[in-house]
């Protein structure tokens, strides 16, 4: 039993990371500390002056367990990765993923090309970014490959190789094919510095090298070289014109602003590379229990560079910030040399802070229409459904189930859960049918419902003995759908009458054309409008499912097909399998390789290719 009195006079009073739990022992806040015996004591002290979040959490709090480190800097990326992981329920949360892409030109090669990548690694390239989205990065690479006939191909120019019949693009004069190995590698590589010029913001100084090379070109009568570059000036001419320059430093720069709404606020950050806006990008935070403008700057500012490759020589933020200098430490440790995190008094860094600032309230305020609108419409649907199928509640949580399977093999269960008109992807769960053989979707439907709801009663009573605030399982819903008629709607009313549920069951039925026809409810065909939300709603939930139970039967078929090819093989394991296919790409490949070509494989030695070979060759007979 963890008796928090006890376990408090525990505590060392050294820096480390402390994680609080629930009585199921979920963590539902972790924090960090200079000294864990100091910080974690302050919260079972005197709530009077506490914040609201501090004391709507305590409430919560059944035990903790703490992380010693060696340093703040430690503490902090510890912090952050373990929100992160664990997505507490009482830190603010950056739900944004995704990694930015980068251009990156491969120096590390010969004849480079300029490519769009999300990972940032130390291998000798040049890397420029971050962008907002991939159509900026596309769009840059477009512009560079109109400009500059670089290749495009990741053949390796390291190897001798024989020269090969080149690709359209060398035809159309889209590439100077170095595979015909008579480009001038000189030459090539000027174009290369000229690229990375264009990427690092110097545009002018690039213009004033391609003038110079028109000039030259004219001296010399070659009048269509003079034109080419002509063309060439007036493309980047137009591209700066489109540009914003926002700063007389051309260092990489990232400015962070932020706007507060009832219960949420919008951070901008603004991307500036060498003097000029390159992109930016907005993320809406929940703020429900009115957070300090401090907590959630600094808790972004953590959270957004630990996802990020990149970070920029100085990021401008509008306040002072909670541990200031260890995360400007920890971000000059992750680019490698100094970043400076300051915050903007006067001159056109302030202006520029100002900018963003505006750009954050406008974003919020579009958010909060759009948010408005949809909501709006979601609730129409839901009462809808309401009245069509004369229900005493608005269905507020939605489950709906379909089974996938090819004449009954790998029979696959898939429940889809929409909670106020939207889908809850982390209550989402798939079955693989057990007690099933042949094509029965009655049977295998079956199957599912009742495991889902045995599972869910017994959760059920568990966490409500505990005092466990329900999910997953437990959650039950106000409404069932079915994907099918009267046969579906019934098998799943009859398992939840064994179990002594009552809850409403109606089937989504599809037309001759495959297209959604309208609800079965109590034996009876409902038809809705194929503009009015109710109908939407209902479309939306039965593709999803169907799009979900494929999805996973796809992949069960996917792993069955590997398995039945490769394994039992003699000498064939789990690394060897996946060396075959990293080098061969597919299974059919594997079959029609030699015996020599098995064996280069990497941790393929001569006696087992022989095996492999003979193998499929025995298998072609029979």
């Amino acid at each position: 039993m963890f008796n928090i009195d006890e376990e408090l006079k525990k505590l060392p009073d050294e820096p480390g990371v402390y994680l609080m739990k629930d009585r199921g022992g979920q963590i539902i806040y972790v924090g960090k500390a200079n000294s864990l015996r100091k910080r974690v004591r302050q919260y079972f002290q005197s709530s009077r002056n506490n914040p609201p979040k501090v004391n709507a959490m305590v409430k919560h709090i059944h035990e903790f367990e703490y992380i010693i480190v060696d340093s703040e800097v430690e503490a902090l990326i510890l912090e952050a990765n373990l929100i992160k992981k664990h997505k507490p329920k009482y830190n603010i949360l950056l739900r944004d993923d995704k990694q930015y892409p980068y251009i990156k030109v491969t120096t590390n090669e010969k004849y480079p090309r300029v490519i769009k990548t999300r990972r940032v690694l130390k291998d000798g390239a040049k890397y420029f970014g971050p962008y907002p989205n991939a159509y900026a990065v596309n769009d840059t690479i477009d512009i560079i490959r109109n400009l500059y006939p670089i290749r495009t191909c990741n053949r390796n120019f390291e190897k001798k190789q024989k020269n090969t019949r080149p690709c359209l693009n060398y035809y159309i004069g889209r590439c100077l094919g170095p595979c015909q190995g008579n480009v001038d590698e000189t030459k090539y590589l000027e174009m290369i510095d000229e690229i990375i010029m264009f990427l690092s913001g110097k545009e002018d100084k690039l213009l004033e090298v391609i003038e110079e090379k028109m000039k030259k070109a004219a001296e010399n009568l070659d009048f269509e070289s003079a034109a080419k570059y002509r063309d060439q000036i007036n493309s980047l001419n137009i591209i700066l014109e489109k540009q914003k320059v926002v700063s007389s430093n051309i260092i990489d720069q990232d400015v962070i602003g932020m706007a507060r709404g009832i219960d949420e606020v919008c951070i901008q950050v603004f991307f500036i590379r060498g003097g000029k806006i390159v992109g930016r990008e907005h993320f809406i935070i929940p703020d429900t229990f009115n957070e300090d403008r401090k907590e959630i700057l600094s808790s972004f500012i953590k959270q957004f560079y630990l996802g990020t490759a990149y970070v920029p020589k100085e990021i401008f933020i509008e306040e002072e910030i909670l541990d200031m200098e260890a995360i400007s430490k920890w971000l000059s440790e992750k680019r490698g040399n100094r970043v400076s995190l300051r915050v903007p008094k006067r001159g056109e860094k302030s202006q520029l802070m100002e900018m963003v600032r505006r750009n954050a309230m406008d974003m919020l305020k579009q958010h909060g229409e759009k948010i408005l609108r949809r909501q709006r419409k979601e609730e129409e649907a839901l009462e809808q459904l309401k009245e069509v199928l004369g229900l005493d509640n608005v269905p507020n949580r939605i489950e709906a189930y379909d089974i996938s399977n090819i004449s009954g093999a790998l029979s696959v269960g898939a429940m889809v859960v929409f909670e106020h008109g939207r889908p809850k992807k982390s209550d989402y769960r798939r079955f693989k049918i057990e007690s099933v053989s042949g094509p029965d979707d009655y049977k295998s439907l079956e199957e599912v419902i009742r495991r889902r709801f045995i599972r869910g009663l017994k959760e059920k009573e568990i966490m409500e003995e505990n005092e466990i605030q329900l999910k997953g399982f437990s959650l039950f819903p106000d409404l069932i759908m079915m994907d099918g008629g009267k046969g579906q709607v019934n098998t799943a009313l009859k398992v939840l009458e064994e179990l002594g549920l009552d809850i409403p069951i109606c089937g989504l039925v599809k037309d001759e054309f495959h297209n959604t026809r309208g609800i079965i409810y109590d034996s009876k065909e409902i038809r809705l409008d194929e503009d009015s939300p109710g109908f939407r709603l209902i479309y939306k939930i039965q593709e999803e499912a169907h799009r979900f139970a494929i999805s996973y039967h796809r992949s069960l078929r996917s792993k069955s097909m590997i398995k039945s090819e490769l394994d039992g093989i003699k000498g064939i394991g789990e690394k060897r399998k996946r060396e075959l296919l990293r080098h061969f790409k597919t299974v059919e490949n594997i079959k029609k390789a030699s015996v020599d070509e098995l064996a280069q494989v990497k941790s393929m030695n001569r006696r087992v290719a022989e095996d492999l070979y003979k193998h499929f060759r025995k298998n072609e007979g029979r």
